[in-house]
C-alpha cells in the first residue's frame, strides 16, 4: 500500500503538488494515485492484487549516454580511470598541470626576487660610502673636459688598525696620514688611461682655501714633493695642487688606507700576480720570488709599498701599484666572486667600509671607475707614469712639453699618444 500523498494544501488554502521537475514527454502527467493503488506506467506490467509491483527499467537513454553504452560505444563519457584515478590516468584524477602558467609564475617570482635583492644591495652599498671629501671647497678650478677624471689615492692611514695589525702589516705607528700612491684615471670614449703621479713629484703649492678654517692661503711659489700637499690640508688641497700643476679638472676622488686595502685582498681570496723578478724590502716586509703566486692582504700591501728594493724607487713602485690595482679589479670581477654572495658581500663590505670618496660620487661612478681599471688589465686602455725629465734636490721634475700634450689629449678625450719613456 502506498500512503504517500501526491499534494498538500498551503496556509492560504491553495493546493500544491510534490515535485517541481519537468513534465513527462508528450505533456502527459502522472495519473493520480488512489490510496492503496499504484500508478500505472506504460509498458510496465502491473502487480497482481496484494502483490509487490514490478520495478520499472529506465531505458530512456540516460544510462546509454553516460554509462557503459555512452557516446562512441566505449563505456560512456567517463572511464573508471578518470573517475577513480586508475592506471590509465597519470594525474590520479586531478586536472593536468598548466605548465605555461607555472613557468610564467616562476619567471615573475624570480624577477621580483632579483629586483628586491638588487635594490636592497644598492641602498646597503650606498649607505656604506664615506663621502667625506668636499670638492666644492677647491678654488680656481680648470674647466671640465670630456670624459671623467678620477683621482685615486692610497694613503698610509692606520685608522681602525690594532697594534697586532700594524705589526703584521709592517706599517709602523706614524700619526696622521700621507699619500703613498696617487693616480689619475681617465674614463672616456676613446680608451681609458691610468697615469701615476709619483709622490716625490716636484710641484708648486698654489693659493687655496683651508678645508676646515675656510681661510684663503695665498700661494708663495713654494715647491714641494706632491705628497706634502695632502699632509698640509688633506684631499682638497691635494686636488687643488694637482689641478694647478696639470691644468686637468678632477671630477671624483677615491682614497683607501692600509688596513682597508689588505682587507679587500683577503676578502677576495688573494690576487694572483706574475712577477718578472723577485725582491726583498725589510721596511715593507716584502719577500718575493719570481713567477706566478697569489698574494694575500699582507703580501699585497708590502708589494705596493716597496720602494727601497729598486734603484728608481718611486717610479718602479708606481708601476707595481698600477699592475696590482688592475689585477685586483680583474680578480674582483670574476664570476667566482660576483656570483658568490659569500664572497661578493664581504668584498664589497671591506672595500666600501674603508673607501673615502667625494660628496658627489655615486655607486654608478664607482662602478665605472672599477670597470675601467679592470679593462686596463685586459689591454683595453693604457697605463703610464707622468712623463719625467730629471730631478731637482731629490724631487722628480715633470717633462713640461709632454705633460701639456698629455693633458690636452685627456681633456679632449683623444687617444693618448704620449709615452712616459
Amino acid at each position: 500500500m502506498n500512503d504517500w500523498p501526491d499534494s498538500w494544501t498551503d496556509e492560504n488554502g491553495r493546493r500544491r503538488q510534490y515535485g517541481r521537475g519537468p513534465r513527462p514527454e508528450g505533456g502527459n502527467v502522472m495519473p493520480q494515485v488512489q490510496r492503496g493503488q499504484a500508478p500505472r506506467q506504460r509498458g510496465v506490467p502491473q502487480a497482481p492484487p496484494g502483490g509487490v509491483p514490478q520495478q520499472p527499467t529506465y531505458d530512456d537513454g540516460y544510462y546509454d549516454d553516460y554509462g557503459p553504452q555512452g557516446p562512441g560505444g566505449d563505456g560512456g563519457g567517463y572511464s573508471d580511470s578518470q573517475v577513480y584515478g586508475g592506471q590509465g590516468d597519470p594525474y590520479g584524477g586531478r586536472p593536468a598541470p598548466n605548465w605555461p602558467r607555472r613557468i610564467k609564475i616562476t619567471l615573475i617570482t624570480l624577477v621580483v626576487v632579483a629586483l628586491v635583492v638588487g635594490v636592497s644591495t644598492y641602498f646597503w652599498a650606498d649607505s656604506k660610502l664615506r663621502r667625506d671629501v668636499d670638492l666644492s671647497k677647491v678654488i680656481e678650478r680648470p674647466e671640465t673636459g670630456k670624459g671623467t677624471n678620477y683621482l685615486i689615492v692610497g694613503s698610509d692611514s692606520r685608522e681602525g688598525m690594532t697594534a697586532d695589525d700594524k705589526k703584521r702589516l709592517h706599517t709602523g705607528s706614524a700619526e696622521g696620514k700621507r699619500t703613498d700612491s696617487m693616480m689619475i684615471l681617465h674614463v672616456g670614449d676613446n680608451g681609458n688611461t691610468m697615469v701615476s703621479l709619483p709622490r716625490d713629484s716636484d710641484v708648486e703649492i698654489p693659493s687655496f682655501k683651508g678645508s676646515e678654517s675656510g681661510k684663503t692661503y695665498q700661494g708663495t711659489g713654494r715647491r714641494v714633493k706632491l705628497n706634502a700637499a695632502y699632509a698640509m690640508d688633506g684631499p682638497e688641497l691635494l686636488v687643488r695642487t694637482i689641478e694647478f700643476n696639470t691644468g686637468l679638472h678632477i671630477d671624483h676622488y677615491a682614497e683607501i688606507g692600509f688596513g682597508g686595502f689588505a682587507k679587500i685582498v683577503d676578502a677576495v681570496g688573494g690576487v694572483e700576480m706574475d712577477l718578472d723578478k723577485g725582491f726583498k724590502d725589510k721596511w715593507s716586509g716584502a719577500d718575493f720570488k719570481p713567477g706566478k703566486q697569489t698574494l694575500d692582504g699582507q703580501q699585497a700591501l708590502a708589494f705596493v709599498r716597496t720602494r727601497h728594493a729598486f734603484a728608481a724607487s718611486d717610479l718602479e713602485r708606481t708601476k707595481n701599484q698600477q699592475k696590482f690595482l688592475s689585477a685586483l679589479a680583474h680578480q674582483v670581477a670574476t664570476p667566482g666572486t660576483v656570483l658568490n654572495p659569500f664572497k661578493l658581500y664581504p668584498t664589497m663590505g671591506a672595500g666600501l667600509d674603508s673607501l673615502i670618496v667625494d660628496k658627489d660620487m655615486s655607486l654608478w661612478n664607482l662602478g665605472s671607475m672599477f670597470w675601467a681599471m679592470k679593462g686596463i688589465t685586459g689591454g683595453d686602455g693604457k697605463s703610464m707614469n707622468i712623463p719625467i725629465n730629471g730631478s731637482n734636490g731629490g724631487n722628480l721634475v715633470w717633462d713640461k712639453a709632454k705633460v701639456k700634450t698629455l693633458v690636452n689629449e685627456l681633456k679632449n678625450d683623444d687617444k693618448v699618444t704620449v709615452s712616459s719613456d
